[in-house]
């Protein structure tokens, strides 16, 4: 007897090429791309849906089973009632983003351990130093030890790149009960998924304990809706003084009031910053007057292959929702991530 067909919307400027290779997944799939609205006869029949922004009622998609979110947060959906339903899946995509934020949070600590602003200021100045042997030893990355806030999917990338270079790596996790990491996606051959590289795992609220031996501190935890920052005063002042802090998370983990302070009193040695309070980030921030302090535009997440790479997921999660075995990156409702 014929299986009834699974009618899957995408919400999304996917290729054909991507549109085919999704719909290699089973003949049963009866997959349709609605980009950048969807009608409400789609939205009636869908089972399962793929979108960034895209969302129906609840009473307009009444078969609708599984929504598989295009970001790794929520933060820009948990106000929607489709997300909210309890007979509705909800998945990220995180762990697309992996591999290229883990290369950036290491550009950002070889840009300040080697002193690049440095050497990009002199040259802006046709500046040639008579002291550069000295003004530009570098500090290197091996042996150096680097904190992980929030040991995830892209926290255990950053710490494989960095432990293949030698730095010692301490991470802190919400639960330690379980340090293993088996529903989440992860690229072949990348991440920690037994969570082994740290030399140390911290509970949250020993935060401050981890980066006071830390020469880099890399925030990469989730921001819950209406919690206070993780990195405020308190922590900040439990930093080396000559330790870098790198933020790929999202503005509100970190009390940036508190973060200017100790970058403007040289109480931390820099920063670099991907994301903030408020974006884009004010012209009158004084967080671009500050010579120690890296500024990028939100793009540490961003990548030349993502469509592709979100795809690679959600075929993944096609799959086993045809087979009825977990799917990847479920969204905990109560955690909000």
């Amino acid at each position: 007897m014929a299986q009834e067909p699974i009618r899957v919307i995408v919400a999304m400027d996917y290729s054909d090429e991507i549109m085919e290779m999704l719909r290699g997944v089973s003949p049963r799939l009866h997959i349709e791309r609605h980009y950048p609205t969807v009608p409400d006869s789609a939205w009636a029949e869908a089972e399962v849906l793929y979108t960034l922004r895209s969302f129906p009622d609840p009473a307009q998609a009444p078969r609708l089973r599984w929504i598989q979110l295009h970001t790794a947060g929520v933060d820009h959906a948990i106000h929607q009632p489709i997300i909210r339903a309890e007979d509705v899946d909800v998945t990220t995509s995180s762990g697309v983003h992996a591999v290229h934020m883990g290369e950036y949070c290491l550009m950002m600590m070889m840009a300040f351990a080697y002193k690049l602003p440095e050497m990009l200021q002199l040259q802006s100045r046709a500046e040639w130093p008579r002291d550069q042997h000295k003004r530009f030893a570098p500090r290197e990355l091996r042996g150096q030890t680097l904190g992980i806030i929030g040991y995830g999917a892209v926290g255990r990338e950053v710490a494989r790149q960095a432990n293949a270079l030698g730095m010692t790596v301490l991470a802190t996790k919400r639960d330690l009960k379980h340090l293993t990491d088996s529903d989440s996606y992860a690229e072949p051959g990348t991440g920690d998924p037994e969570g082994t590289i740290p030399a140390r795992i911290y509970p949250a609220e020993a935060l401050a304990s981890m980066v006071s031996e830390c020469d880099f501190v890399v925030a990469i935890v989730p921001q819950i809706q209406g919690a206070p920052p993780i990195v405020n005063e308190h922590v900040l002042s439990h930093m080396k003084k000559n330790a870098v802090f790198i933020n790929v998370a999202r503005g509100g983990v970190v009390d940036e009031a508190a973060l200017i302070s100790a970058l403007a009193a040289r109480k931390i040695a820099g920063a670099a910053l991907d994301v903030f309070t408020e974006e884009p980030l004010s012209a009158g921030s004084p967080l671009w007057n500050l010579d120690n302090v890296i500024i990028s535009p939100y793009i540490s997440g961003n990548n030349a292959h993502y469509h592709d790479k979100t795809a690679a997921l959600f075929a993944e999660n096609l799959r086993r929702y045809m087979e009825k075995q977990p799917l990847l990156n479920r969204l905990d409702r109560i955690r909000g991530y």
